[in-house]
């Protein structure tokens, strides 16, 4: 339970508003249980990310209902849907728009106007975005971070909210181009998509097989609509996080450093570059916006070490010793959030 303090601070902002927000986060998995089955860990993370107003990497073999799951989650939260399919001749224009030659019929003067991208959506879908190249990359990566578009001089704002889900095939390599490492610092999560269990898998093929999904998906419900996931992201904002809770999270991130005296032991033999402070800040933050979808009026360690795997597997780098071992970055967290407790004075 929050103390005193931390309770009076969430009343202050809006308790009622936490509330209302955790109610709907049942409703949405009641939504999208409509149509995706099983996915619970990715779909939690998916709504964290989007309350936190970040953006996510999804990483998963092909046909496990990624874009799928993107799509019918922007049904239910009532936002504007845009899918990219990134391939190695996508051109930075293809993404953000252009400017076209227009005959004014009042004044009959030629003109430049400029024709807004796929990316002038609340959600933006870019499909397997290593297969474009490093320039139309970086166009993207670029409005993610801006929130706006900047052609002949002159900003066009994306909408709010914005959002970019991005996927990544970790099977084929050839022909991709690799996200740099200060790009995917960029992304709040890197969400792992996995296998569904025998059960989910069966039920996968029952549904899909039938006439009745196509008109599942169709029925799916608004639960928030656009306007509202604003002032939810202030909601998140303003929910307390405890000295200790802080302390742990930055205790996490410089754990993951390996030229640091108190490194984890996995830490020191099997990683190359550890987390920046970023990492701490969308711990934070998404520990925060875990808290009010569970319904919690302040944010906790438990929920800074829910959200350590996705905020920090892509910041992580591991060296060639691990690579060659077999050692995965979720290994290494997963031996960092053993290493230290929760409830230790940081």
């Amino acid at each position: 339970m929050p103390d005193s303090t931390q309770t009076k601070a969430i009343a202050a902002t809006d308790r009622e508003a936490v509330e209302r927000l955790c109610e709907a986060y049942g409703r949405l998995q009641a939504e999208l249980a409509k149509v995706i089955v099983g996915q619970a860990e990715p779909i939690e993370q998916l709504l964290i990310a989007i309350f936190s107003r970040g953006h996510c990497l999804l990483e998963g073999v092909p046909g496990l209902a990624k874009t799928l799951l993107v799509s019918t989650l922007s049904s239910c939260l009532d936002l504007s849907f845009r899918r990219i399919q990134f391939t190695p001749d996508l051109m930075p224009s293809d993404i953000t728009g252009t400017e076209i030659l227009h005959d004014d019929p009042q004044t009959r003067q030629r003109v430049f106007r400029f024709v807004p991208g796929p990316v002038f959506a609340n959600v933006v879908l870019a499909d397997e975005i290593n297969r474009a190249g490093p320039k139309t990359q970086a166009a993207l990566l670029e409005a993610m971070q801006e929130r706006k578009v900047s052609f002949g001089g002159t900003d066009h704002p994306l909408p709010e909210p914005f959002f970019v889900l991005a996927t990544q095939n970790p099977i084929e390599q050839e022909g991709t181009y690799p996200l740099p490492e200060a790009q995917l610092d960029r992304f709040l999560f890197k969400v792992q998509v996995g296998y569904p269990a025998d059960a989910e898998e069966l039920e996968v093929i029952r549904r899909v097989s039938t006439p009745a999904f196509a008109e599942a998906a169709r029925t799916v419900e608004t639960v928030l609509p656009a306007e509202q996931i604003a002032s939810l992201h202030d909601l998140v904002l303003c929910v307390p996080a405890a000295d200790h809770v802080l302390k742990y999270a930055r205790r996490l991130v410089q754990t993951t450093r390996p030229e640091r005296a108190d490194a984890a032991e996995a830490v020191k033999k099997w990683v190359s570059w550890g987390a920046g402070p970023r990492a701490g800040i969308y711990l934070v933050i998404a520990a925060k916006a875990r808290a009010v979808l569970h319904g919690q009026y302040h944010a906790s360690c438990e929920d800074v070490a829910a959200v350590a795997p996705p905020v920090l597997r892509h910041r992580v780098l591991c060296n060639y010793a691990a690579q060659a071992e077999g050692i995965t970055s979720d290994q290494v967290i997963a031996e960092v959030l053993e290493a230290i407790p929760k409830n230790e004075k940081h």
